[in-house]
């Protein structure tokens, strides 16, 4: 997948990628495939190399270590809601900088509520959780959606998605939420395989 991801880039002339972080393994998972890409690269074609394959994305000229390269190559995003947790934002933080991620926190509560309110004043009632759960999750996904997007589209790069087979196999992935991207790096492995 590694591979993939790097012969994509190239032959794409993308300047890198874009991953929403949620905190989770999956898009954990996602955002250390192209830490692994760039190590994989390195180790074959060494660092100058590896910016002579993919002389559009900008600075990768002039990285020195992995870290570096990838910080040129990966730019990650959480994106906070009222629901959102402290530990999710750590974890998320935690990744991008393991990995040597370019990142980003967003708080798109505001979002959720104005899309909530919007659809409220056409039904003319208040949406609850206990009658409006799988609209009030999914809303809150999809709401992530447009700012990776226009983080990938502002960038060149290439927004990767981070549902896997068990989500899609159940119906557990949100259309336009984690399925939301160019390149699906996972979607072919189940979640016990990512796990393990």
């Amino acid at each position: 997948m590694a591979l993939g991801l790097f012969d994509y880039c190239r032959k794409s002339r993308s300047n890198g990628f874009v991953v929403s972080l949620s905190g989770g393994a999956d898009s954990a998972a996602v955002a250390v495939l192209v830490r692994y890409m760039v190590e994989l690269a390195i180790q074959d074609l060494g660092l100058q190399g590896l910016a002579a394959k993919l002389p559009q994305t900008p600075g990768l000229q002039s990285a020195r270590s992995p870290s570096q390269c990838v910080e040129h190559l990966l730019t990650t995003a959480y994106q906070s809601t009222r629901n959102s947790s402290e530990v999710t934002r750590s974890a998320a933080r935690d990744v991008a900088e393991a990995v040597g991620a370019r990142h980003f926190e967003f708080d798109v509560d505001s979002l959720v509520q104005a899309y909530t309110n919007l659809v409220e004043g056409a039904l003319g009632r208040k949406l609850e959780w206990s009658r409006d759960d799988l609209a009030l999750q999914n809303i809150q996904a999809r709401v992530r959606a447009p700012s990776v997007w226009m983080l990938a589209n502002v960038s060149g790069a290439l927004l990767l998605a981070t549902s896997n087979r068990s989500e899609a196999a159940v119906g557990y992935a949100t259309m336009d939420g984690d399925t939301a991207g160019g390149l699906s790096p996972i979607a072919g492995i189940d979640k016990a395989f990512l796990r393990r």
